[in-house]
């Protein structure tokens, strides 16, 4: 038995030249075809195709929304997305509806075969664009997620290793090569930052979050 494949476009004549042409490959079996997001919701839950090529842009229900359904009912369902769209606004929020491909329209019949095969096997199918705006993406939104740590200043972050290993004002004082009221200063400050209580709580803290290995 074949790849079977279920195509939802909205385009007849898209839909026909994809069966047209993938009819003709061995391995794969076209079991169905969706002309809008609905359409592929119903017919993925009568058929339980193997993989989808979805369009995005399609009336009554959209390819992100039949993709979110879709995987939400059946997870091991693999989704391509197969579209003319190649911008982070469609990109972004397709992968995190669930596809595990995304391809343009203007790829190679070959290309798309051997694309659909690879994913068959757990291998995820993107196209360049969308890898680029993908790690675009995931970079600048790592770079917002800041936590408390982030807030402290190299030398508070000193300080904090300090009393997490059990170091006094003093003792801190000596190993850094500052002043006990600079030492100070600085306890006052990493637990305010940090909204914590005082030193037993920042040691904590410091552990849980390895600044420093327990």
């Amino acid at each position: 038995m074949g790849i079977r494949i279920l195509i939802a476009d909205d385009h007849p004549v898209v839909r026909r030249g994809l069966v047209f042409f993938l009819k003709t490959q061995q391995g794969i079996e076209i079991i169905g075809e969706a002309k809008n997001g609905r359409e592929a919701v119903e017919l993925t839950a009568q058929m339980a195709p193997d993989i989808i090529l979805m369009d995005l842009d399609m009336p009554v229900m959209n390819g992100i929304e039949a993709t979110r359904q879709i995987k939400a009912q059946n997870p091991l369902i693999k989704i391509m997305m197969l579209t003319s769209f190649s911008d982070q606004d469609h990109v972004i929020p397709a992968i995190e509806a669930g596809a595990s491909g995304y391809q343009l329209k203007d790829i190679e019949p070959d290309e798309l075969v051997r694309a659909i095969k690879q994913l068959m096997h757990g291998e995820n199918q993107l196209h360049p664009k969308a890898t680029t705006h993908l790690l675009t993406h995931f970079n600048s939104r790592n770079k917002s997620e800041k936590t408390p740590l982030d807030e402290l200043t190299k030398r508070e972050m000193d300080v904090l290793k300090e009393i997490a290993k059990g170091k006094s004002n003093k003792e801190i004082a000596i190993s850094l090569f500052i002043t006990e009221k600079t030492v100070k200063t600085h306890v006052s400050n990493i637990l305010a930052k940090l909204d914590l209580a005082d030193r037993t709580q920042a040691a904590l803290y410091a552990v849980r979050n390895r600044v420093v290995e327990e």
